[in-house]
């Protein structure tokens, strides 16, 4: 895991129980290389969702329609809290069009069908799930004639690839934390890929199948609903980070990927504040866990580089 996060977190991570966290919405977005690529559905809800009537669309180059792009009816079930995975479906191929990894197709829950499936998405394809006739999620932009010529969404205005960086080509992207809802109106008057969505490198799948959201890390029906918690800076150096609450913070708990407490600390009387020393800590991954004072709990993931 080290060094392979570009933006994975923000500065700081601020959490809030005015979550939507009612409907799917697509969570990750791998565009590798050849046709190694895939998407990642996620379920924010407490009860488990059958996908019947739910399906992926690809808008081709920006196009305003599907009818180039492909359509994918989703099969199956996503738990609660759970996350479905769809990869593009190639076993054999030619130079121009090779075979999707076996190693990525391993990793799917549905394999996508025969070109042009949405799977065959490009940087410059806009994805849009739906559910019967409404749009649930839409990643990128239908309909945008920038995206005939240009071969990627960017980080710069006029985010249409001819400034800043590409970011909807060669990259994996991940939906951050926060965002509790997919995009169901279509962007305008352009695709801001960094609002919503953070970078990790070409060909990086070891995220895929697994999502952070608040939606199942907060405990919404522990918090009381003007409860606030702020983590910052996250990602950490390794060193310190900060806690900040608009509750008083009773203990707080850190555990590492495999569930072990590496920190416990208690609050400073009736303070909202707390400092975390971190340096024991190897780089990585953790889940910090706050008690208020209140009996009140909130998880939020934190990052060490």
């Amino acid at each position: 895991m080290k060094k392979i996060l570009l933006t994975i977190f923000a500065f700081s991570t601020a959490v809030s129980v005015n979550a939507q966290c009612t409907e799917l919405f697509i969570s990750e977005y791998v565009e590798g290389s050849g046709n190694d690529k895939a998407i990642e559905i996620y379920n924010p809800t407490n009860a488990s969702i059958n996908l019947s009537g739910y399906r992926l669309e690809r808008f081709s180059n920006g196009a305003a329609t599907s009818t180039a792009g492909g359509v994918t009816n989703l099969t199956g079930t996503i738990a609660a809290h759970d996350v479905f995975v769809i990869v593009n479906g190639q076993t054999t191929g030619t130079t121009n069009s090779p075979a999707c990894s076996p190693a990525l197709q391993a990793m799917s829950d549905q394999l996508d069908g025969a070109y042009p499936a949405p799977t065959y998405f490009n940087g410059n394809d806009a994805l849009v799930l739906f559910k019967n006739s409404s749009i649930v999620d839409i990643f990128g932009m239908t309909g945008d004639a920038a995206m005939t010529t240009a071969v990627s969404w960017s980080d710069a205005f006029p985010y249409d690839g001819s400034a800043g960086k590409w970011w909807t080509l060669n990259h994996t992207l991940i939906r951050k934390p926060a965002v509790t809802t997919g995009v169901t109106v279509n962007p305008s008057p352009e695709f801001i890929v960094t609002t919503e969505w953070d970078s990790l490198p070409k060909d990086t799948w070891t995220e895929l199948g697994k999502h952070v959201c608040t939606c199942g890390t907060l405990g919404v029906n522990e918090l009381a609903n003007n409860t606030s918690l702020v983590i910052y800076p996250n990602p950490t150096d390794n060193s310190f980070f900060n806690i900040s609450s608009s509750e008083p913070i009773e203990t707080a708990e850190v555990y590492n990927v495999m569930g072990q407490q590496v920190v416990f600390q208690k609050g400073n009387n009736y303070s909202k504040n707390l400092i975390l020393e971190t340096t024991f800590l190897s780089k990585g991954f953790y889940s910090v866990k706050v008690l208020f004072q209140n009996k009140k709990t909130a998880t939020v993931k934190l990052s060490i580089q």
